[in-house]
């Protein structure tokens, strides 16, 4: 217990009972404080689809209840990175400091739809990060396991080196959508707006390039802004980059997922690509990176993959 928790009073930014992080106050039908300054902090407010599937609430001291949506699922289990977004969002308030600056996350059971708890522990709090720890929990069960360190992006500035660019790719219409359609592409694809580049969808037809990389735009429908929780999602979105090098794979369930949130990306539509170089013992990794509007690095992320036997 800190000093600050001794006198019994409140970090600035931590989220008290009663709050839904991720929605207004107004959308989460909590009521304003009188005092304008004690206004609870909040991600979006204006909410909308990913926002309000990412909510938590919390609860006791440490502990803190979410649910995961009903459409966030591949082929019924939900998609890894959205589940990273709900534990992150947990971290974030647990640790009152808004953006992931690094997560890693090991998948310990697959999601379903219905009621989830978080149990957070902050390890450790300085002046500009804070790290900490969330278990995401349905029933007994352990889904999910998270170490990671939050700040304030807003708030990074520091000299530049970028010896790398964001990729080709056509404008976003002569791209490829993928809508859901039953089994694949799965559900998950109704949530987000992803359209790959021609030449990584064309394994859709059977057609693969040969080459294990998927490149393409993103963003969320109806202007949703994407902000640094979204990011998460963003990087573990995309088809594998199996698909397209002629292996005989169906999906590659994730192990283990690292985040690196570099900045909260400006408006519009980002460009990622995603790369695998290396697929071996049953194993392969996928290398991300996530570009802004503006031709920002925001974000980059590895993951390692099982490669199913046949």
């Amino acid at each position: 217990m800190n000093d600050a928790a001794r006198r019994g009073e409140t970090r600035p930014g931590r989220h008290q009972s009663g709050s839904v992080i991720g929605l207004s106050p107004e959308a989460a039908g909590a009521p304003l404080p009188d005092d304008p300054s004690r206004t609870l902090p909040v991600r979006c407010p204006l909410p909308g689809p990913f926002a309000t599937a990412t909510a938590v609430q919390p609860a006791t001291a440490g502990r803190w209840s979410a649910s995961i949506h009903p459409g966030w699922d591949i082929a019924g289990n939900a998609n890894g990175g959205y589940l990273l977004a709900v534990a992150a969002r947990a971290l974030a308030g647990a640790t009152g400091r808004p953006d992931p600056v690094t997560v890693t996350a090991h998948y310990l059971s697959p999601g379903q739809p219905g009621s989830v708890r978080i149990a957070a522990q902050v390890l450790k709090e300085g002046r500009r990060f804070a790290t900490g720890t969330a278990t995401m929990f349905s029933g007994a069960r352990p889904l999910l396991a998270v170490l990671g360190t939050f700040g304030d992006l807003s708030q990074a500035e520091g000299p530049e080196l970028v010896e790398g660019a964001p990729p080709e790719l056509p404008p976003p219409g002569q791209c490829v959508r993928l809508h859901p359609a039953g089994t694949f592409p799965p559900p998950f694809m109704g949530r987000v707006d992803l359209r790959l580049h021609p030449d990584d969808a064309a394994f859709a037809t059977g057609r693969q390039s040969g080459h294990a990389l998927m490149r393409g735009w993103f963003r969320l429908p109806g202007d949703e802004p994407v902000d640094s929780l979204a990011l998460l999602c963003a990087v573990d979105a995309f088809p594998p980059t199996a698909f397209n090098a002629r292996l005989p794979v169906a999906w590659t369930p994730t192990v283990e997922l690292t985040a690196h949130v570099r900045a909260s990306p400006a408006p519009g539509w980002l460009r990622c690509r995603f790369s695998t170089r290396f697929v071996t013992a049953g194993f392969l990794e996928e290398d991300g990176e996530v570009w802004d509007s503006t031709g920002r690095l925001v974000g980059q992320s590895r993951q390692l993959a099982l490669v199913p036997r046949n």
